[in-house]
């Protein structure tokens, strides 16, 4: 026995009746996939249920497994507090599934829980499974802020866990797709919407599990879903699998769209090592990526690999070009990971005996201390983008009409408060977007006057 089935589905509460009131008739597509995933689950008679859900406890860096004995929840916040449902734990499995992370160097387990009542991406799905079966125990999982291969990781774990213990068990990804479909919806349209949806529905259809992995987080997010994880889980639990997939519906008449498919495992298949292959050509991007660096940016990768790796600053390298030792200039270090920002901290002036050790030690400040970050872990470094902006002199200037987002970047000042935007950033692309920024980093307020200051930066990549 093991893994038995896998289903990926939304959770509008409004598809509840009690909540919908009616409006669930609009979405009578979802609800008929949905059964027909509910009666496959009736028929497989699991003994453990994994539910991934989006809406469970989430924390950056750490993925939060439910602890105790039992929980219960209700539709009380959408208005049909009679709807409720109270499900068992499968604490065997929990402590099997947190070994399991635990010998894979996964951050995962039952501390931190802030809320025992059930969530409404997991009671959804549930409303729907409990019609056709009731003889099983949960195991409740949340989602995190690391990258979706640590993800994918966490789905082989719950499959070990599954087949050391015998478990006939099926897991449920719950996740509605994106929430940006139209205009009139109630988040509003952005282009990645829609062309999310049918990326997605594409992948998961076709079982294509490896693509899960080559979405970035920029595109993602832009998108605004919300069950990327829980799917990217699911293709773990599939991993090295061959796999029987099925899409039963897509719809996304409310501006959010929604999807179910459905998989069962067909035997061992060598060639779908997904994350494998997804770390092999992150690796070929990596080295190649490196080459291209100039001394600048290898500098300031070099720092952060030693820093990360022994908890140390290095000693400063030879063979920097000698503007590196000679000159002295203000300098911003920026990480991005996955295409989102993972880390930017410099300094204005020069502060440092050297470029080169202005770099350094920006470097580090950029790893190490950025608030709005956990620290950079040495597994990272590979997966990041580094840039390095060296700050020419800054000029007072009296209106924002002699700033250009693409040439200068802003400095704003109101009392002892001061904010820096660099220039040239991706989706800043007016000067009120950019001052706007800037004020909202030094704690300025929108309509508060500011002194502008602007300066133009080389850009090392």
């Amino acid at each position: 026995m093991g893994i038995s089935a896998g289903f990926m589905v939304p959770h509008p509460p409004l598809i509840i009746p009690d909540v919908g009131g009616g409006e669930e008739k609009n979405i009578q597509k979802t609800i008929d996939a949905y059964q027909k995933a509910a009666e496959m689950i009736g028929r497989l008679q699991p003994e453990t249920i994994v539910l991934l859900s989006p809406h469970q406890i989430m924390y950056a860096d750490y993925f939060h497994i439910s602890p105790g004995q039992d929980a219960r929840g209700d539709f009380g916040q959408f208005r049909a507090r009679r709807t409720s449902m109270q499900v068992s734990y499968d604490t065997e499995f929990v402590r099997e599934l947190c070994e399991a992370a635990e010998a894979a160097g996964l951050p995962a387990g039952t501390l931190g829980e802030r809320e025992k009542k059930l969530d409404h991406g997991t009671m959804v799905p549930l409303y729907f499974v409990n019609q056709r079966w009731t003889k099983y125990r949960l195991v409740r999982v949340g989602l995190s802020g690391l990258p979706l291969s640590v993800h994918y990781r966490l789905g082989q774990c719950i499959r070990a866990a599954a087949q050391s213990l015998g478990r006939n068990t099926v897991v449920i990804a719950s996740g509605d797709l994106s929430h940006k479909l139209k205009e009139d919806g109630p988040y509003g349209y952005q282009k990645e919407g829609p062309a999310y949806d049918a990326r997605i529905m594409d992948v998961m259809g076709r079982g294509a599990f490896g693509e899960l992995l080559a979405f970035s987080e920029d595109f993602c997010e832009k998108a605004a879903e919300c069950g990327h994880r829980s799917f990217t889980i699911l293709a773990g639990v599939f991993d090295n699998t061959d796999v029987e997939a099925k899409q039963l519906s897509y719809e996304g008449p409310f501006g959010v769209g929604y999807g179910v498919c459905t998989y069962l495992p067909r035997g061992n298949d060598g060639t779908r090592n997904f994350l494998e292959q997804h770390e092999e050509k992150e690796r070929a991007a990596y080295l190649a990526r490196r080459e291209r660096e100039d001394p600048y940016v290898r500098l300031a990768r070099y720092t952060i690999e030693t820093f990360t790796g022994t908890g140390n600053v290095p000693e400063m390298p030879e063979g920097l070009p000698e503007e590196l030792y000679q000159s002295r200039a203000g300098a911003f270090v920026s990480l991005k990971e996955d295409g989102r920002l993972r880390g930017c901290i410099g300094t204005i002036r020069a502060v440092r005996g050297s470029l080169a050790e202005e770099i350094m030690h920006n470097a580090v400040s950029a790893c190490s201390e950025d608030s709005r970050f956990s620290p950079v872990e040495a597994w990272e470094v590979e997966r990041l983008t580094i840039s390095v902006d060296v700050l020419g002199e800054t000029e007072k200037i009296s209106s924002p009409e002699e700033l250009d987002v693409t040439r200068y970047g802003v400095i704003v000042t109101k009392g002892g408060r001061r904010g820096l935007l660099l220039p040239n950033l991706e989706g800043v692309d007016t000067v009120e977007q950019q001052i706007a920024i800037a004020k909202q980093k030094a704690g300025i307020k929108d309509h508060e006057s500011v002194e502008l200051e602007r300066f133009e930066v080389i850009r090392h990549h």
